[in-house]
């Protein structure tokens, strides 16, 4: 049984998506405001540290304003924010922790919160992510593979590879705006 409050606020937040789509500053603070709270608390189950639970709640909404346009009005809003929120904490964690112990918890702490199928959209997305970024150009997917993967920063890889940081730069942009061109038509099956 849907209740009147939760079709309002399904309008509401659709409303806020579309006008986020559009750049509106108001709509991003207001789904900001709305959410922080919960990947918050999500992030604080796997990670200690407050500064990097904070870092990692604004590195999420970042992700959010970046990839505003490729957000979906009629879908799970919540659901694109857990799997921006576990994909970041996966990251994180992995540079604390051994990574077999992290999935298995992780495993069980989805399974118990979230539908097992939202978790099988997620996984795909991932596998179909990889293999796009397996068909950049060979410098191309080393350089995104040092920012994305390895989370070095642009003046390191610079340095790394004996380029400019500028091209560095470019590199990622045009990584970025092949996984996004690419990306669109999946999510649109989601």
């Amino acid at each position: 049984m849907i209740f009147t409050g939760d079709i309002r606020r399904q309008m509401e937040e659709k409303q806020l998506i579309l006008s986020l789509r559009d750049g509106d500053d108001e709509a991003f603070r207001i789904l900001y405001d709305t959410y922080s709270g919960k990947v918050y608390h999500f992030c604080e189950l796997y990670l200690k540290d407050v500064a990097v639970i904070e870092d990692c709640v604004q590195e999420v909404f970042i992700k959010v304003w970046e990839s505003r346009e490729l957000i979906r009005e009629d879908g799970h809003f919540e659901g694109f924010l857990f799997i921006i929120t576990r994909n970041l904490v996966f990251n994180q964690y992995r540079k604390n922790v051994n990574e077999d112990f992290y999935k298995m918890t992780v495993l069980s702490a989805m399974e118990a919160s979230y539908d097992i199928e939202e978790e099988i959209v997620a996984y795909n997305l991932g596998e179909y992510i990889d293999q796009l970024i397996e068909e950049l150009p060979e410098k191309r997917r080393t350089i995104f593979n040092l920012s994305r993967k390895e989370h070095k920063s642009y003046k390191e890889i610079a340095s790394l590879l004996n380029i400019s940081e500028k091209t560095v730069e470019n590199q990622i942009n045009a990584s970025l705006r092949f996984l996004k061109k690419n990306i669109l038509l999946m999510i649109w099956f989601f």
